[in-house]
């Protein structure tokens, strides 16, 4: 029978170092090459925003929102849902005509910012340069580059989440009636397509919007489709 020692392996201290060392230095090149990649897709979101904003001069999508007030103690959150069209030009139009549950509608047509209710059969004005500047709508459809971004929100870049690059944007205003907006932007074949819009208004109020069937710059889009004339027979109230 052979005896126990021929199958024991004598170990040297400088082997176990070396290998040790090894170890080590394979582990922290792995912590390294982790740490490069997170940071990799987190730089994305600013990258892939700025690049829909200097690509994408115009654009048409279908859109879907839901609306989802804050739940106080005991209660259930009740969701809303619409859906509707989405049209801009940039730098100063751009359109929503929700369709679904309801017509509503609104136009931003370079000066003012109309807002249809078709049920209530009454127009709301505004100001456009007073209603936009810290908006959602400014941060998708008015503003041209990061520059001009970064004069009326906080920008700051997000990890990557369900495919898409992310950037939350803050209003520097403190009287804003939004707290934050997260912007979700697919980026394939070196295009950034808008796909969501996570927006949490001073109240608490939660709105996503989710935009499919993007098409950037479309042929048939012109500044026509941003003129909005009232009804007759509607109240108009200028704010």
């Amino acid at each position: 029978m052979a005896s126990a020692k021929f199958w024991s392996l004598t170990v040297k201290p400088e082997f176990v170092r070396s290998k040790l060392l090894g170890f080590m230095n394979c582990k922290r090149a792995l912590q390294t090459l982790l740490l490069t990649t997170s940071l990799q897709v987190c730089a994305g979101g600013l990258e892939s925003l700025e690049l829909f904003l200097k690509t994408a001069h115009s654009g048409r999508a279908i859109f879907s929102q839901v609306v989802t007030p804050p739940v106080k103690a005991g209660q259930t959150a009740r969701s809303k849902k619409s859906s509707g069209v989405f049209v801009f030009i940039r730098p100063t139009r751009f359109r929503f005509d929700y369709q679904k549950p309801y017509p509503l509608t609104l136009v931003a047509d370079g000066n003012m910012l109309w807002w249809y209710d078709v049920d209530l059969a009454q127009v709301t004005a505004r100001s456009q340069t007073q209603a936009l500047s810290s908006s959602p709508a400014a941060l998708i459809a008015t503003a041209s580059d990061l520059v001009s971004l970064h004069k009326e929100f906080y920008l700051q870049e997000q990890s990557e989440a369900d495919g898409l690059q992310w950037v939350q944007a803050t209003p520097k205003i403190r009287e804003s009636s939004v707290q934050s907006v997260r912007i979700g932007l697919r980026v394939e074949g070196g295009i950034s397509n808008l796909e969501k819009l996570d927006i949490l208004d001073a109240m608490g109020q939660r709105s996503v919007i989710s935009f499919e069937y993007f098409e950037a710059n479309p042929k048939n889009l012109s500044s026509s489709q941003f003129v909005f004339v009232p009804p007759k027979g509607v109240d108009v109230v200028k704010q």
